[in-house]
Order: structure tokens, then C-alpha cells, then sequence
């Protein structure tokens, strides 16, 4: 990238695949920085970085480890609730929508804000996001991460976008499907993208059904707009989700 020795900061507004990471580190040297954090939470509430026991390890286990949401900023606590959804608590979360009393209530429940996602958090207190919780496609009684499927595929050097979502299906309530960009001059096929994931992710992750784009929608801000690649499979239906 011409002049890249000179750029001090790069902003992204989605989750890092990690291959992302690794190449962002090892082909342009660059340190990244991974945060999280919604409007709601003015925005920050974690913060990953290379720390010092990152440095033994491989490129790609470095970028495992950064892919993490991270620690929580100061003054902030997380936890997650029964339902695996991530709660937040700190002076800087909002006080409530603007006259959206109703929507303020459920947002903001004894204090600890909602905040949508999924995740966990581990022993050393670092959050990972596991998928917005309307993003988790069930199939087939079980959940599955649209982000986990998406980092599996996006690790293929052929793929340069992908989008993972759960269409309706009689058999498994929702399919998950892989809406895959190539990258220019490169082919592949659906039975190449679901052999691809069948070596990282357990059978019942894996897509059984591959589409190929041109292009994904995407916002402004880059990140991909799940609700408008689900609308045309699930079209007359009055929710997207089976």
C-alpha cells in the first residue's frame, strides 16, 4: 500500500476476521488495536492489544488471541446473562433513549445495559463476542455464530468477502448459508467452500448452502447488512426467523 509507513491509525467498524489481523501485523507492521462498544456506551467498553505474552507466540495464535473483545475499560463491568447475552454497567453508559421510555426499559434493566450481543467472558476477564443475537442462525435445534462460520471461510485465500445467514428451511427451520465474494481471476465452488469449513467447524456449523456475489451490502461504515441479504429469502414472512 503506497505511503502505508506513514499512516498512524486505521479505523474499522466490524469484527476482525483473523486473517485480517495477522496480515494487518505481519505485511504491514502495523499494531492493532481491537475495542467494542455500541453508541449506547459513549462508545468504549473493552480494549485488546498486544500485550507482552503475545510476543512468543505464532502470527496466527497472536492473532487469535487479538481477535478477543478484550479487557474492560476503566470503570466498566460486564457479565453475561443466562440467556448469553452481554450486560454492561459503567458512568458512561446513556441514560436512556429520547423519549423512548418503553424502548429505555428494556435496554436498561437494574442498571446493566443490554447490549444485544453474545459472547463470553473468560478467566482473565477478556470478553469474545460470539454474534449479534439476531445474527445466531438455529438449525436445527442448535445455535451457530454467523461471525465463527464467517472467520472459517474468510481464511480461504480465494475468498475476499463473506457473509454467513440463516434462510428458512422445512427440515432445519433455518440453513446456514455462505454468501461468498472470490477474489478477481479465482473460482471456486460450493462444494470447495463447505469441504473448506468441514476441516475447521464442527458438521453441524458448516453452510450447506454457498452462494457467490459480486458484492455484499454493506453501511457506510463498512459493516455488512445482514438484514437486507436475509430479506429476499424470507420475503411474506412476518419475522426472519424460523
Amino acid at each position: 500500500i503506497p505511503g502505508r509507513d506513514r499512516v498512524r491509525i486505521v479505523v474499522a467498524g466490524a469484527p476482525p476476521p483473523t486473517r485480517t489481523i495477522e496480515r494487518t501485523e505481519t505485511e504491514l507492521g502495523w499494531e492493532f488495536v481491537q475495542i467494542y462498544g455500541l453508541t449506547e456506551t459513549s462508545p468504549l467498553l473493552t480494549v485488546n492489544r498486544r500485550r507482552a505474552e503475545h510476543d512468543d507466540l505464532s502470527p496466527a495464535d497472536r492473532a487469535v488471541a487479538l481477535n478477543r473483545a478484550g479487557g474492560p475499560a476503566i470503570g466498566c463491568q460486564m457479565r453475561v446473562d443466562e440467556s448469553g447475552e452481554l450486560l454492561a454497567r459503567s458512568n458512561v453508559v446513556m441514560e436512556g433513549y429520547w423519549e423512548q421510555p418503553e424502548a429505555t426499559s428494556e435496554a436498561i434493566v437494574d442498571g446493566w445495559f443490554h447490549t444485544g450481543d453474545g459472547g463470553s467472558i473468560d478467566d482473565d476477564q477478556y470478553v469474545t463476542i460470539s454474534d449479534r443475537k439476531k445474527d445466531v442462525i438455529i438449525s436445527g435445534g442448535e445455535n451457530v455464530s454467523s461471525i465463527e462460520v464467517e472467520d472459517a471461510i474468510f481464511q480461504h485465500p480465494d475468498v475476499t468477502e463473506v457473509a454467513v445467514i440463516g434462510i428458512p428451511d422445512e427440515k432445519w427451520g433455518e440453513l446456514v448459508t455462505a454468501l461468498v465474494v472470490t477474489a478477481a481471476g479465482r473460482e471456486l465452488s460450493a462444494e470447495d467452500v463447505i469441504a473448506w469449513t468441514r476441516q475447521r467447524l464442527a458438521g453441524y456449523k458448516c453452510p450447506k448452502r454457498v452462494e457467490f456475489r459480486t458484492e455484499l451490502a454493506r453501511t457506510a461504515t463498512g459493516k455488512l447488512q445482514k438484514f437486507k441479504l436475509r430479506q429476499p429469502f424470507w420475503e411474506g414472512r412476518q419475522r426472519q426467523v424460523n
